[in-house]
Formats: C-alpha cells, structure tokens, sequence
C-alpha cells in the first residue's frame, strides 16, 4: 500500500533554518555564545522530578530511555526551558556499529540541538567518538571556541574502549580547540593528564557515583 503521509524519520522540522556541513550533511549549530559552566547537570530520567532547575539536562544514559527526546522534541519544551540549559543527547556511536547509523546518530546530536538554540534555551553540544574512522564526521557541526561536554563513563573499564577514547581526545581538542570541556564521569590522569594545562576540564559525577555516594552516607550514618 503506497503511503499517504510522508514517513519523517528525522524530524525535518529540527533542522529548517540550519546549514549542513561535511560529506554526511551534519546541521551547524549555532553560536554557543548564551552558554556557561552549569553549576549542575541533571539526567533527562529526572527532568519531571528534579527539585532544582539550576542544572544543565544531560542524556548519558542508554539511547532508549531519551528516545522520545528524539522523535517528540517538542513534548518536551517546557520542561527543558525551566533548567538553565541543556547538553545535546548523547546518541551511541558504538564498535561494530554501521558507519550510516553513526552518522545518522551524530546528526541527530546536533538537529535536536539546533531546534532548541532556536527555541532560545542554551545547549552545550556534547561530544562523542568513535574509533579514527569516525573523526571525519563525528566533530561536524559544532563550534570552535566553545563550552562542550563529553562523558567517560562506560568507557573506560573495557581495555579498548579506553584506548579509543584516549586516542580520540587530543583530535577532538585539535579540531574544536574547546574553551572549556565538561566532563561527565571520572578523569584518570593517564588519559586526561597531559591536557590539563591546554584546556579547562571541569568534572561532573556521573549518577553511578552520586547514587553510590548515598547509599554509602546511608549506610555509615552520614546522611549524605
């Protein structure tokens, strides 16, 4: 049976306005200039129950559990403009995985983080990589000089995980040339170390160490 409605998979409302760069036609945002340094960040799963807005929204989490952030952006505009901004989904772009959906991961970072700039909420654009056949596309479309953020966790207890989130690092400072990176998650020195005078890292725990950190307090009486 022919269809009737044009099938938009990804959300062509996102990107009207927006410039596409690169051999994959990745959207540009736009200048970062509205940004700053979040006193906090605060996971998407909590975006209806978190009592202080003073946070930016991040989405480091499994793609499932945001994928209506996704598909249904617009759902989710007043709750995401009562925070004090937001950092771009962190869409998987896993070992193994097809280079098109990498691409079409990446793309969706920057659309859905394009659309809300537009909607005047400050995004921070988070940033994620893969092995070196991913560096051709996966810094498209963000501005150099800017606040960005990127998340360790998940990635580096596995060996080679580690090893390409080490190798990328100094690639994607060479090519955004970053003011200051925000970094979800733990900063071992043997992988952040040799940076820490070029660039401003400032760290945020992931929501394992907070949860952790509680129980712990719990436990030892603390009330933490």
């Amino acid at each position: 049976m022919r269809k009737s409605v044009f099938d938009d998979g990804f959300q062509s409302y996102l990107v009207e306005g927006a410039t596409f760069v690169g051999d994959p036609g990745i959207p540009m945002m736009m200048n970062l200039h509205n940004t700053q340094v979040p006193q906090d960040i605060v996971p998407f799963s909590r975006i209806k129950t978190s009592k202080s807005k003073r946070a930016y929204i991040h989405f480091y989490m499994h793609d499932k559990q945001f994928s209506r952030a996704l598909t249904a952006t617009t759902m989710y505009l007043d709750l995401l403009k009562q925070f004090d901004g937001v950092i771009t989904p962190d869409c998987s772009i896993a070992i193994g995985q097809s280079p098109c959906l990498q691409q079409a991961n990446t793309y969706m970072n920057r659309a859905v983080g394009f659309y809300l700039q537009k909607q005047g909420i400050p995004v921070i654009p988070n940033i994620r990589w893969g092995d070196e056949s991913t560096y051709n596309f996966c810094f498209l479309g963000v501005p150099k000089n800017s606040i960005i953020c990127i998340s360790t966790h998940g990635c580096l207890k596995d060996k080679k995980l580690r090893e390409i989130f080490k190798a990328g690092l100094p690639v994607m400072l060479d090519q955004l040339l970053p003011q200051v990176v925000l970094v979800h998650g733990f900063m071992p020195d043997d992988v952040f170390g040799e940076y820490s005078d070029k660039v401003a890292f400032i760290r945020y725990p992931s929501e394992f160490e907070r949860t952790h950190k509680k129980k712990e307090g719990r436990k030892h009486g603390t009330g933490l």
